[in-house]
């Protein structure tokens, strides 16, 4: 190897080297009505992929490998006279962002509002608030395996870390219920404050926090007891909701109050931040000490520094507004 080509190595490996050090995680987000799906490089928060050929995409979630995405729709056809409520009218989009398109989709029974995988990715729980079902998607065989009566108007879901269990909100009817996910049985009905929302576990999964919008508030309900207890009161329309890299502070959304707030779970303390118009879904950047909020009203994202609570960036969409979204490291 002549030195010419032995400079041009190192060069080469200097820039890999730095590339790596400097690539963030990538966050992906439905943009529901812009019938899209984009990638951010969490590092710059920039726009690196888009995806189309997904209709209204509001759920979404990503296989632990990053290799699929699997986005669900708002969009449901309507029933025909004589067709009962199970019959599938709505789709779940299979997205391979490496080859940057729509693989397949999935019938499901009614439009999915969240979404969940199990953390060996093999399952895809998605609500069905119209249906008060969730139904279980096997994403290795393409298709819909079981369906699961929780409630009135399942919202959100959360799985544990050992993929044993899932705890399904029903706004409809003020409970959250837990659901075996070896049986697929729901064993028990917690707590939840009146109709309960987003939700986030506490580190140790201890706890969980959920949002109860009409109230204004965040209950705090204990696993193992299945009872609230504590409530805090943060704002109109809490929405967004999520947990810091610190394991301790709390992110809620506001919508009708236009603000972002941070809560200490260990001092109760509250911090707020004005954000204009209708702070929206949320999610924490692990590990980049980010909080990316969209908005209801307007097609952006603001980037939050975690500990100052001030905004250090905004990312604009191409179109639509950023729904639940999923972080891929």
């Amino acid at each position: 190897m002549n030195k010419r080509h032995m400079i041009l190595g190192v060069i080469i490996t200097f820039l890999s080297i730095t590339q790596s050090l400097h690539a963030g995680p990538t966050v992906y987000i439905p943009l529901g009505s812009g019938n899209q799906v984009i990638a951010v490089d969490a590092a710059t928060d920039k726009i690196t992929a888009s995806y189309s050929g997904v209709t209204n995409a509001h759920g979404l979630v990503a296989t632990p490998d990053g290799e699929y995405l699997i986005a669900g729709s708002l969009k449901e056809e309507p029933l025909k006279k004589g067709q009962s409520k199970d019959t599938p009218n709505s789709q779940l989009f299979l997205i391979h962002p490496a080859h940057g398109h729509v693989m397949s989709t999935i019938s499901v029974a009614g439009w999915t509002h969240h979404q969940a995988i199990t953390p060996d990715g093999k399952y895809v729980l998605s609500t069905h608030g119209m249906r008060g079902n969730i139904s279980v998607v096997d994403v290795e065989e393409n298709k819909v395996i079981n369906t699961i009566s929780t409630g009135k108007v399942p919202n959100y879901t959360l799985i544990t870390q050992d993929g044993k269990k899932a705890y399904v909100s029903n706004t409809g009817d003020n409970t959250i219920s837990e659901v075996d996910l070896t049986s697929w049985k729901v064993i028990r009905k917690l707590e939840s404050g009146p109709a309960p929302e987003h939700m986030t576990f506490s580190k140790d999964e201890k706890t969980i926090y959920v949002t109860n919008p009409r109230a204004g508030k965040v209950a705090v309900i204990s696993v193992s007891t299945g009872k609230i207890i504590k409530q805090y009161k943060v704002g109109k329309a809490v929405h967004g909701l999520d947990i810091g890299d610190d394991g301790k502070t709390l992110f809620v959304s506001c919508k009708k109050e236009n603000k972002l707030v941070s809560i200490d779970t260990t001092t109760d303390k509250q911090t707020e931040l004005a954000l204009s118009p209708a702070p929206y879904h949320l999610n924490t950047i692990t590990g980049t000490g980010k909080v990316y909020v969209s908005s209801r009203k307007k097609p952006i994202i603001w980037v939050i520094d975690q500990k100052t609570m001030k905004q250090v960036g905004e990312i604009k969409l191409p179109a639509g507004e950023g729904h639940q979204m999923v972080i891929v490291k």
